[in-house]
């Protein structure tokens, strides 16, 4: 052989003997370090919106940011959030059902309040296993100081969102020109914009938000107002911002929490996104945004290399909202925001972890975002408290999804419960795959024509409580729920009530020991009639001394 050639192998092979080695280092030091996670949260985005799902460019709304996503890790397709959003939000942040901690319903601006602080979140866990904490945009659980963000576990909050974005509105005198003066200035008054601020330390509001198309953050070197269209990008900038501090401190583990408001009505794309979607529609348009959003922030994971050691989780915070068509999420489930449905409470769910998670898998376990708490903490090497933060016994609600994640196994989840704002007992439950619907609420979804997707009936649809004789469907024969097959001649599932009863018993046994925090807001639910009253005690007595007792129907 030439001796030039010899050399040159010699050094080629030395040079790939570096390389591996030095690839292999890296790979060994990633091992070796706690992985960070970046927890990625829309708003309202509907289940069949996202191209993993058989959205994207087949809807007029391409998503090949979450494409890749998909393309990249695991896709979930039984992964179910809460009906709205500040019980969905919550449910992700403490792992508990939304009873428990008192977050069941949306408040309004100016009744303060909000996540107990003897709550423990994703943030005030993770904290406790060494890992730098950073939270952005929407929050929505409530806006008194002890459940803001940086008093909940997270050490940064940057523009933080309080509201759901049509609260931004109530002031702006071009959306509500009919509004009583006085109403609207208590309205503007009251209302927090973007909030900052390092845990312990004081908050500053950056900017006010309104529904304009205006990115003003600052006037006269004073706090300026910043319009709902562009509002995502100041959350894309911190998260942007966050993960380039991130990288110089490559020891120090971290978990960032992004919340896009998008998709929420009112949809209102940032200028650069106007028409940039086939459908040219706004919801469209606003899908193509947050995709592109997402995009960025995963390039910037990737161009940092801190990609290689971080798990990524992305889902919504609740079904999708049909109810406000055309500026809606699409579910092909039965039902909308605001019922107990699957279109209510069925979401896209995205993990990635590379060398964990394998590319392209499809999961169909029953899981949810009640699980990411001890998921997050297992990944973490934290275990989950048995006393809240003010040391009182605790439960979760959450199951730990690394088996499912690796590939070793399956979650201990057998069944899934739904509520909606004022229930204690669950309005129905899923067990494998059977679905028992004991409350209605949002009427049934199945007219055809005008009123597809139930217009209104998600919020102002009456309760319509079927226990005696509940409906029963099969998930995987019938996922849209339109077969009750309870009293079915053909396949009587009556022996069903069994089961149900029996996880029913369980749900309600822990209210005894663990009951549920005073609710943070609560609506008008009907007329307090004087039996009710009286039946009050007499409720608290029965669970304390005997648990819960469910007649089984008989079929007849």
């Amino acid at each position: 052989m030439n001796s030039r050639i010899l050399i040159r192998c010699i050094g080629a092979l030395a040079s790939s003997t570096i390389l591996w080695c030095a690839a292999s280092s890296v790979q060994a030091q990633d091992s070796q370090r706690k992985p960070n996670i970046l927890f990625i949260v829309s708003d309202d985005t509907g289940y069949g919106d996202l191209g993993p799902y058989g959205g994207g460019e087949g809807r007029g709304m391409p998503t090949p940011n979450i494409d890749k996503l998909a393309d990249e890790g695991m896709t979930f397709f039984s992964f179910y959030a809460q009906p709205s959003c500040t019980p969905g939000r919550a449910a992700m942040q403490t792992g508990r059902i939304p009873n428990r901690s008192g977050m069941t319903t949306v408040a309004f601006q100016g009744q303060g309040g909000g996540l107990p602080a003897a709550e423990w979140t994703l943030g005030s866990v993770l904290k406790r296993g060494g890992y730098h904490t950073y939270f952005t945009g929407k929050w929505h659980l409530g806006e008194a100081d002890y459940a803001l963000p940086n008093a909940q576990g997270y050490d940064e909050m940057k523009y933080a969102g309080l509201y759901h974005l049509n609260a931004y509105t109530y002031g702006d005198p071009t959306w509500f020109p009919d509004m009583d003066p006085k109403l609207r200035e208590m309205f503007q008054k009251v209302t927090k914009g973007a909030l900052s601020g390092n845990a312990g330390g004081p908050v500053t509001e950056e900017f006010k938000i309104n529904g304009q198309y205006v990115d003003t953050p600052v006037i006269d070197g004073k706090e300026g107002v910043v319009g709902i269209p562009f509002f995502d990008s100041y959350v894309e900038k911190a998260a942007l911002g966050f993960l380039d501090e991130a990288a110089k401190k490559p020891d120090e583990p971290f978990y960032i929490n992004v919340n896009f408001m998008k998709v929420h009505q009112p949809n209102m794309p940032a200028p650069e996104f106007e028409h940039k979607s086939m459908s040219k529609s706004k919801y469209a348009d606003s899908v193509v945004e947050l995709d592109t959003r997402i995009g960025r922030i995963m390039d910037k994971l990737r161009e940092t290399g801190m990609d290689r050691n971080t798990l990524v989780f992305y889902t919504t915070d609740n079904g999708a909202w049909q109810d406000v068509y055309p500026d809606a999420g699409y579910t092909p489930f039965r039902g909308t925001k605001g019922t107990l449905r699957e279109g209510g409470n069925r979401v896209p769910a995205i993990a990635i972890w590379p060398n964990k998670i394998k590319p392209r898998t499809k999961n169909h376990d029953i899981v949810g975002g009640l699980d990411l708490m001890a998921t997050f903490a297992s990944v973490g090497g934290v275990p989950l408290p048995d006393k809240d933060r003010e040391d009182k016994p605790i439960i979760f609600d959450s199951y730990d999804m690394t088996p499912i994640l690796l590939g070793t196994g399956k979650s201990e989840r057998k069944s899934w419960f739904y509520f909606t704002e004022n229930e204690l007992s669950p309005g129905a439950i899923r067990v494998n795959n059977y679905k028992f619907a004991f409350n209605i609420r949002g009427d049934d979804g199945a007219q055809t024509g005008g009123l597809a997707v139930d217009s209104n009936l998600g919020w102002k649809g009456p309760d319509k409580y079927v226990a005696t004789v509940p409906q029963v469907f099969d998930l995987w024969q019938d996922p849209q729920e339109r077969y009750d097959i309870f009293m079915n001649n053909f396949t009587e599932r009556t022996w069903m009530g069994v089961v149900m009863g029996e996880e029913l018993k369980k749900i309600m046994a822990t209210y005894v020991q663990y009951p549920p925090r005073k609710l943070q807001s609560m609506g008008y639910t009907g007329p307090i009639t004087l039996s009710n009253y009286e039946r009050f005690q007499w409720v608290r007595d029965s669970l304390a001394k005997e648990g819960v007792t469910i007649t089984l129907p008989t079929g007849n």
